[in-house]
């Protein structure tokens, strides 16, 4: 038996989010999970799980998820999953890289680290083949202020006022290690990295550092409500075209709770 890592990317337009969540009233919950289970199983001839680093939520997309499924075939070359299961998943998921990894090893509770970024469209109209992953403002904000703004976003906070109200983590303290915004062309990137992430949480302060810059609000505005420690006083929530699990580190410190990790 072998422990296999895989890098994944995908376009979470379609999906329900990663994690599998069978049927519900209205039909099948299509998720990125079940159907690259679905492939494993083809492949090896037997059912297993994978497991990633993230929860990554409805609409949300992944430049590389980290996965690790347990393989009960020795036999299978590491480097023939890529073309294995690239041939058998939908067109909107992307196995990246396969290597072998230690039998203790796993996509969430190795995890020491996971940045996402979120791409806002700053132009005019973004052309069709953007709009499924970019958030359209139609301005140019302050990219200093915002800046200035997300100074506060670094090291162990209380999120409380970034938690959604269906947030069921026991703790709302993450340990951030950074939030910066930079352009690429007519893009604004949000990148924001942390131990892990409560549901919406990332969206939730894109929304409010957007709404903030443009209402000219202080630059300490983000520290303030963050002390209020009230979800009341957080601006809207991004909608999540935009977001992207950009990457997901195992070399670092491990902090905090890898069973909140999103």
């Amino acid at each position: 038996m072998k422990t296999i890592l895989l890098t994944v990317s995908y376009d979470g337009t379609d999906f329900c989010g990663w994690q599998r969540q069978g049927d519900c009233l209205t039909g099948h919950v299509r998720t990125v999970q079940e159907e690259l289970e679905k492939v494993l199983a083809v492949v090896l001839k037997k059912n297993v799980t994978a497991c990633g680093s993230g929860r990554t939520d409805s609409g949300v997309h992944a430049m590389a998820q980290a996965v690790t499924f347990v393989s009960p075939i020795d036999s299978i070359p590491v480097e023939k999953y890529i073309p294995a299961l690239n041939s058998l998943l939908p067109h909107d998921i992307r196995v990246m890289s396969a290597k072998q990894v230690d039998d203790d090893f796993h996509a969430r509770f190795s995890a020491t680290s996971r940045s996402y970024r979120y791409f806002i469209h700053c132009g005019k109209t973004p052309p069709a083949s953007e709009m499924r992953f970019v958030w359209p403002i139609f301005r140019y904000p302050d990219v200093d202020k915002l800046n200035r703004m997300c100074e506060c976003l670094r090291g162990e906070i209380d999120c409380t006022t970034f938690s959604a109200a269906g947030d069921l983590s026991p703790s709302k303290c993450r340990y951030l290690e950074y939030a910066r915004f930079f352009m690429e062309g007519e893009k604004l990137v949000f990148e924001i990295a942390a131990n892990a992430f409560l549901w919406r949480m990332v969206r939730s302060i894109t929304g409010t550092l957007i709404q903030a810059e443009q209402k000219k609000m202080p630059d300490n505005y983000i520290a303030e409500i963050l002390a209020a420690k009230n979800r009341k006083l957080a601006g809207p929530t991004a909608p999540p075209t935009g977001l992207f699990l950009w990457s997901v580190s195992f070399d670092g410190i491990r902090r905090g709770p890898a069973s909140a990790a999103l």
